[in-house]
């Protein structure tokens, strides 16, 4: 009689060669990519291919994503992000500065408050609600996290779930004042026709700043190191940066797969059992804003869907989109704010995270 301990049963992923692992991959990939995008939801080229990854980790896929094609993609969001900084928001920073610095300061207080508490409770491990509780920035939050040594399944699992439920009810509060239902998002051109210039700028970019990060022993240093030297580049050299919408795909995919295949299914079923105390983390934080926007409004006399949407904790693309539906929208004012809260979140995320650890252990 056989008395060996019974193996556990192979996961179906487990069962294929890695070549078909990619393939199954990239074919759930592109089918949630897709069913996102008809949806109309926020970061689909993203989310689609975590959410097929978390699928394929959770059924015991054993493929993993390239260090140096994941280090490419980080530094092509670096490059992103660094091109989305428009030097026409510091003439309005610079003229409603006591009101951005209170707001900015104000959001990721009450943000901070509500990832200590869901630490604190322990309904999340060490900073990891810090990070995912950070407005705005989602993408570099989840990037930064795991340098930090934050949870980055978890981490995205929040920050993912407040951009769509930010979006959402942005343009929810935006029926209210506007009729945005004629209103789409532009059409994706996927295949634009090649700026060299600025295209092999984005190159020389990403090269140079991932390379710049390593030597400076940054973490993260592919995505920092870029942003960094993109940034500088960009607005004090008016540099542009060209990043067709196919790369931005194929430099997501890497990004949204990294994350997905760490999930295993314990790690699946705590991020579920949590789901209810980070919605009303994430409802608390729309709230807050929404009552920031409503005595901005009030004080000074801003319109109100412009005091809300520049307050709002997130979703900067959808905020754009609605902010230029809108006739009486203050699109400057709107994307001043969102701007420098994102670039605020960017520079003290990883000091906040840093002194809640701390006080969390004491």
């Amino acid at each position: 009689m056989d008395s060996s301990p019974e193996q556990p049963p192979v996961e179906r992923m487990a069962r294929l060669r890695p070549p078909r692992q990619w393939l199954v991959l990239l074919a759930l990939s592109l089918l949630f990519a897709g069913l996102l995008e008809i949806a109309a939801l926020p970061a689909a080229l993203l989310i689609g291919p975590m959410l097929a990854a978390i699928l394929a980790g959770t059924n015991g896929a054993t493929v993993r994503v390239p260090r140096p094609l994941f280090g490419s993609a980080q530094a092509v969001v670096g490059c992103l992000v660094a091109a989305s900084i428009s030097a026409d928001i510091f003439p309005v920073f610079y003229n409603e500065w006591p009101l951005f610095l209170g707001a900015v300061i104000a959001t990721v207080a009450a943000s901070s408050l509500l990832g200590w508490l869901i630490s604190r409770w322990r309904i999340l491990p060490g900073t990891t609600a810090v990070w995912g509780s950070s407005p705005g920035a989602a993408t570099a939050m989840v990037l930064m996290a795991g340098a930090f040594g934050a949870d980055q399944r978890l981490v995205a699992f929040m920050q993912y779930l407040r951009v769509i439920f930010v979006s959402m009810t942005a343009a929810l509060i935006a029926r209210m004042w506007v009729d945005t239902s004629g209103i789409e998002a532009p059409a994706i051109v996927w295949f634009p026709a090649i700026e060299w210039m600025a295209f092999a700028a984005m190159l020389a970019v990403a090269l140079v700043g991932g390379l710049l990060g390593r030597l400076c022993r940054l973490p993260s240093p592919f995505f920092l190191g870029t942003f960094i030297f993109g940034t500088i580049v960009h607005l004090g050299f008016g540099v542009e940066m060209q990043l067709p919408q196919w790369l931005l795909a194929v430099s997501y995919a890497p990004i949204g797969w990294s994350i997905g295949l760490n999930f295993t299914r314990p790690i699946l079923r705590h991020a579920t059992r949590a789901l209810p105390q980070i919605i009303g983390s994430i409802v608390a934080l729309i709230a807050f804003c929404g009552g920031m926007a409503f005595v901005i409004s009030r004080v000074l006399g801003i319109d109100p869907l412009t005091a809300y949407l520049a307050t709002s904790p997130g979703g900067m693309d959808s905020v754009a989109i609605i902010a230029a539906a809108a006739q009486n929208v203050d699109i400057s004012f709107v994307m001043a704010l969102q701007s420098a809260r994102f670039l605020v979140v960017l520079l003290v995320g990883p000091s906040v995270a840093r002194l809640v650890a701390r006080s969390i252990k004491e």
